[in-house]
C-alpha cells in the first residue's frame, strides 16, 4: 500500500532535545506523532496536552521553537532540518 507514497527529504528535527526523524513537507504534529511524541503542551498543572483538532482551529498543539522563542501551532508549521521544538513552553 505504501508503494505510492513519495517522501521527501529525510531530516531530522529536535523535541525537548530529543531528535526526531521525519521528512521535508511534514508537519511538527506529523513528525511528533510518528515519534510517539503525544505531548504538545503542558497545562497550568503541568499534565500533557495532546492533539485535538489537528487542523489549526485550536490551540492544543502550541509549541515553542528554541532559536526564536515564538509559540506556533505544531499541526501548521513545517519541520524544517535542524529545527529545536520545546513543549515546556
Amino acid at each position: 500500500m505504501d508503494d505510492d507514497v513519495q517522501r521527501g527529504t529525510p531530516i531530522r528535527i529536535l523535541v525537548d532535545g530529543a531528535p526526531i526523524a521525519c521528512f521535508e513537507g511534514e508537519t511538527i504534529a506529523t513528525a511528533m506523532l510518528a515519534a510517539d511524541r503525544l505531548a504538545f503542551r503542558q497545562d497550568t498543572r503541568g499534565a500533557g496536552r495532546g492533539m485535538f483538532c489537528n487542523m489549526g482551529s485550536c490551540c492544543e498543539c502550541m509549541v515553542t521553537l528554541v532559536g526564536s522563542g515564538r509559540r506556533v501551532r505544531a499541526c501548521l508549521a513545517d519541520a524544517r532540518d535542524g529545527m529545536e521544538v520545546s513543549t515546556r513552553g
